[in-house]
């Protein structure tokens, strides 16, 4: 099965990412590629559904797979979606860098697709979706540092 993976330094403690990467209604807040989020049933417990819109009008359903509070950790899987997946399974964890006082953020994807489109989605999530994302979390904290 194809995975896709970011990750990324972001200039604020781990416990102020969480809280932000956690809610998960909270994807327009910081990611450029969603326009809009709507909570199908409520958002901060495993069964929770979202409806995302996407910035070209695309729609996604995801459910809140795991969510734990201790290894700051949020998993989710795709219910409906524009892309030809089948038992997309993502991940995002948040770890403090103890150093600098700063948060890695890793968020990566194990997915199943039609072979011809592995490639593909593997870029699309990996880069397009996940680095945009964990770029735009960073301008998210950078813009609220200053």
């Amino acid at each position: 099965m194809p995975e896709a993976f970011a990750s990324a330094v972001i200039p604020a403690d781990a416990a102020a990412v969480w809280a932000v990467v956690r809610d998960f209604d909270g994807l327009p807040r910081w990611h450029p590629a969603i326009e809009a989020s709507e909570l199908e049933t409520p958002g901060d417990s495993v069964g929770a559904v979202r409806h995302l819109t996407l910035g070209d009008g695309g729609q996604v359903r995801e459910v809140l797979a795991a969510l734990d509070d201790t290894t700051r950790t949020l998993v989710y899987e795709i219910l409906d979606s524009p892309f030809p997946v089948r038992l997309y399974r993502s991940t995002m964890r948040v770890v403090p860098v103890t150093t600098t006082g700063e948060s890695f953020v890793e968020w990566g994807v194990v997915f199943d697709c039609d072979s011809a489109d592995a490639d593909g989605l593997v870029d699309l999530f990996g880069d397009g979706v996940f680095g945009a994302g964990l770029t735009g979390l960073g301008a998210h904290f950078s813009s609220t540092v200053e």
